[in-house]
């Protein structure tokens, strides 16, 4: 099939299916005329990748873990080799999650403040590397 098929089958514009080629995540074949040339088997890849992307991996790191996935379009089945990758993404994720959650609550003491709904001074301290930090507790 050709990227266009690929891409309708998929959802997955014609622009990201040339990216995950560039990345080596797809290996398509080439017909006599040079156009990309998608096997069936390609679908199911696409989905997987897609799945990857959303959990916040790299492409670098998907093109380690996909010869590690077997399945189809609907369900993947991750082989034992997936387990120590994806703990660590889970790590990274948690770690920025705390991060959002610190500096949502930094926004809102100091917007809580600016709409006077509470003290108009926000105390400002330094961390222990002399970085600000706002007193949130």
């Amino acid at each position: 099939m050709r990227i266009g098929d690929l891409s309708r089958r998929t959802g997955v514009s014609v622009r990201a299916l040339r990216y995950y080629e560039e990345e080596h995540l797809l290996q398509p074949g080439r017909d006599a005329n040079g156009y990309r040339c998608f096997q069936e088997s390609d679908v199911a890849k696409v989905v997987q990748i897609q799945l990857f992307y959303s959990a916040g991996l790299c492409s670098s790191k998907i093109a380690q873990l996909l010869p590690c996935v077997e399945g189809t379009a609907e369900y993947i089945v991750p082989g034992p080799g997936l387990a120590k990758d994806l703990e660590v993404a889970r790590q990274r994720i948690r770690g920025q999650i705390a991060e959002l959650e610190t500096s949502l609550g930094i926004l809102e003491r100091v917007l809580a403040a600016s709409n006077g709904s509470a003290e108009r001074c926000v105390p400002v301290t330094r961390g222990p590397r002399g970085a600000v930090d706002l007193n949130i507790s």
